[in-house]
């Protein structure tokens, strides 16, 4: 038996999985887990990436130039457990020829359901009407009480028009928004008859026409605090802001300076750029409904994740390129 398993991949996991994952892993490879489930420091990913051949992060591991250079000699796969890659340095994996995959549809339809529950819960202030109830302090219903504002007839932009942006899209329709999106490439007319989606190629240009604003960009040099106070300013006083794609895309000491000032309506939060610190100005504000970076946090979508990260170690081992292989340009 230890003559079988030395013959299989080493395989290390940062933390801990669906157990139905994990059983999976065991069975095929030389695994080792995290049952702890704490984020590695620097060191035990150091010691880790020195004895595996494959190793299996998560967004809060971040793998950069420095980890990769010295990385041992049997590393050829960072097989990342989810879709975003903007904690792995991927110019320093090629140099190494490591090899980089990722998780890529498999929490879409998850990621848009809680979107669009922020986008409903901010307007309608269902937050604050929920800790309302729960304080004891309500009195009962009065024509006054907890008034929001309606989202039927409303703008909604879309930042980042992608798998997830248009499963946004596709919700948000049904509720009565209109469509207007930015994206780094415009999409086939069919897909925008489909979706009824305005394309702005000019993103400044579109915040000025929206009443909420969702962003599904992934984080990299080019959307990192893409929406700044520069781009705050061209919103009016009214507009909502969601973000539940990346901490860093929204430049926060901004965000907060706007809603404390009335420059915007509210927010809504399911990611921030120092997780899990939130910043205290941000946990005050009752126009700001926060969630802890749970957008795809199913156990139908973690189990799948799972799947596909054995997928893709198993094409890997069997001398085929993995499915999911992410390039260097990935967006």
């Amino acid at each position: 038996m230890a003559e079988k398993r030395a013959r299989l991949p080493k395989v290390v996991v940062t933390r801990e999985l669906p157990d139905t994952v994990m059983d999976r892993m065991d069975a095929l490879f030389d695994a080792t887990f995290n049952p702890a489930d704490i984020p590695f420091t620097r060191d035990q990913l150091a010691a880790a990436m020195a004895e595996a051949d494959v190793l299996v992060p998560a967004v809060t591991d971040e793998i950069d130039a420095a980890l990769i250079e010295g990385a041992g000699e049997r590393l050829k796969l960072i097989a990342n457990f989810g879709a975003g890659v903007n904690h792995i340095d991927l110019k320093a994996a090629r140099l190494r020829r490591v090899i980089v995959t990722n998780t890529p549809g498999v929490l879409t339809e998850d990621t848009a359901d809680l979107t669009l529950a922020l986008i409903l819960s901010v307007p309608r202030r269902l937050a604050e009407g929920e800790k309302l109830v729960r304080s004891g302090a309500w009195t009962g219903w009065s024509p006054n009480g907890m008034l929001g504002h309606r989202i039927g007839g409303k703008a909604l932009g879309i930042v980042g028009m992608g798998r997830i942006g248009q499963a946004v899209a596709r919700r948000a329709r049904a509720f009565g928004l209109s469509i207007h999106y930015h994206n780094r490439h415009r999409l086939p007319k069919l897909v925008e008859a489909e979706l009824q989606a305005q394309h702005h190629p000019n993103l400044n240009e579109m915040l000025g026409a929206i009443d909420i604003l969702t962003i599904h960009t992934p984080r990299n040099a080019d959307s990192e605090c893409l929406i700044d106070a520069r781009r705050i300013a061209l919103m009016g006083p009214h507009v909502y802001l969601i973000n539940a794609s990346r901490g860093g895309i929204v430049d926060e000491e901004a965000l907060v300076e706007a809603l404390e000032a009335g420059r915007l309506a509210g927010a809504g939060l399911d990611v921030w750029r120092h997780e899990p610190a939130i910043d205290p100005r941000l946990l005050a504000l009752p126009n700001v409904v926060m969630t802890p970076h749970m957008g795809s946090a199913t156990l139908e979508g973690r189990v799948a994740s799972g799947e596909r990260v054995i997928a893709n170690i198993r094409a890997w081992a069997d001398g085929h390129r993995p499915p999911d292989q992410v390039l260097e340009g990935w967006a």
